[in-house]
């Protein structure tokens, strides 16, 4: 009869040894993603990103696969971020203003992850193509924007609709301004603020509820 380690210790052991290697992946994509934005989509070669990393490219193809397995690692990545930033944002004593505080979140989120930014919106790797799978999954990370919106609908805040339409044209509206600040073109979030909040209006109910507070 073999002898075998405790249920506990060796639940332990493998909630560490999974804990260690989502701290090597994450560290993995960031050299990544550090690279992108530093260099140029050349730079991201397994033998590379190991050299960086300081670890074996072994370690990078049992993880990833292939190049274009981690720049989908890299997209999704990049969403989950945005998705963390977004759920991490205080709840408001009414929906509208907790939907108000989602964009400047969403914002900060885009302009301070430039590497995976550009991997998400503007095809920084050439010939990469997120699969119909990670496109489900990246516009999964934006729900709660769905589900605050569907809370204002019930408040009477905004008009009965289709919560992910909204969702949409507030997510393009912001999209664009962030695009145009990124290149250059804009100066500060005068223009994002402006375009979300005109978004937002375009569908706010005629008589909003009467504040009780």
């Amino acid at each position: 009869m073999t002898s075998s380690a405790p249920r506990g210790l060796q639940g332990a052991y493998l909630l560490g040894e999974r804990a260690s290697q989502d701290e090597l992946r994450g560290k993995l994509l960031d050299v990544a993603s550090q690279l992108l934005v530093t260099i140029g989509p050349e730079s991201l070669s397994m033998r590379r990103i190991a050299t960086e990393a300081k670890c074996s490219t072994t370690v990078i193809y049992t993880m990833f696969g292939s190049k274009e397995g981690l720049a989908e690692a890299l997209y999704l990545e990049g969403f989950e971020r945005f998705r963390r930033r977004l759920e991490a944002v205080p709840p408001r004593k009414n929906a509208l203003e907790h939907l108000s505080a989602l964009g400047p979140a969403y914002r900060d989120a885009a302009l301070s992850e430039p590497g995976y930014y550009a991997l998400m919106f503007e095809r920084a790797i050439p010939g990469f193509a997120p699969s119909e799978r990670a496109r489900t999954l990246a516009r999964a990370a934006l729900n709660v924007l769905d589900r605050v919106i569907a809370d204002c609908i019930s408040a009477g805040y905004i008009i009965p609709i289709q919560p992910r339409k909204i969702a949409d044209a507030l997510w393009a509206a912001a999209q664009g301004a962030i695009s145009l600040e990124r290149a250059g073109h804009l100066r500060d979030s005068s223009v994002y603020e402006a375009v979300t909040y005109a978004t937002v209006s375009r569908y706010l109910a005629e008589k909003p509820p009467v504040s009780h507070s």
